[in-house]
């Protein structure tokens, strides 16, 4: 059975219960699109052990991410921020797993209704919100290392495994660096004892020393979402430290 999404279970026990009768647990697959930029958001989805990219594509055909959805957090934010709200961006399935869809509609009935539901998803709105500030100063600041490590890190949080599927290609891509220098940092991962590589298999092997390489970006956002909507839990199932 997947672990549970920790947005949707910090909701009030009785709005789960009503909204857990328009819900239903589905399997997306690697490289779903779930929205797209200009599409009305009429189903929001909350991931169990897969992960989404948001992703913004540039005029050359060039795919950036400007965030990521995992089981901390939900796809279709905007969905209760008015009637046919859309984005601008693109969420993808980039990890293949299991994730509870649900209707936008009663989310949001429940969303004007419920105070507690509004204090949640508000708080989760400022936790994304820092989420694509600190992407946008990372990508500035930090070396291909730093952004790596941060980014193994965040994706075993979210998806609480230590074996992550993942090419050297799909990396470049969300990282928007050139393949070679993720092969290149990898590589050094893997020499120092911090990860162990297979075809298009990654293990997060020293999750503590992959932390020190990376910048404090993942430190700020964990804190920060800790902060917002309570401590995460590591991917061996004990409380985050």
């Amino acid at each position: 059975m997947p672990p549970p999404n920790l947005l949707f279970t910090a909701l009030p026990r009785d709005v789960r219960d009503r909204l857990g009768r328009h819900m239903r647990t589905v399997d997306l697959t690697d490289g779903q699109i779930l929205h797209r930029p200009n599409q009305a958001i009429e189903i929001v989805y909350f991931p169990l052990d897969c992960l989404i990219s948001v992703t913004v594509t540039m005029a050359d055909g060039r795919t950036v991410e400007a965030g990521a959805v995992g089981s901390r957090e939900m796809v279709g934010l905007n969905a209760f921020m008015g009637g046919r709200e859309t984005n601008q961006t693109e969420y993808v399935c980039q990890v293949p797993g299991a994730a509870n869809r649900l209707p936008a509609a009663p989310l949001l009935a429940e969303f004007d209704a419920v105070k507690a539901v509004r204090d949640v998803l508000l708080r989760y709105a400022q936790a994304y919100i820092a989420q694509l500030s600190q992407n946008v100063a990372c990508n500035r600041a930090h070396t291909i290392e730093q952004r790596l490590a941060r980014w193994l890190l965040e994706v075993r949080d979210r998806l609480k495994a230590d074996d992550l599927s993942l090419s050297h290609e799909f990396v470049a891509e969300m990282l928007g660096v050139r393949r070679a220098g993720v092969t290149e940092a990898l590589g050094h991962f893997q020499g120092r004892g911090l990860v162990e590589l297979g075809r298009k298999t990654l293990r997060v092997s020293d999750p503590d020393g992959l932390g020190r390489v990376s910048c404090e970006c993942f430190r700020v956002l964990r804190e920060e979402y800790d902060r917002l909507l309570g401590p995460m839990v590591k991917a061996n199932g004990h409380p985050a430290g």
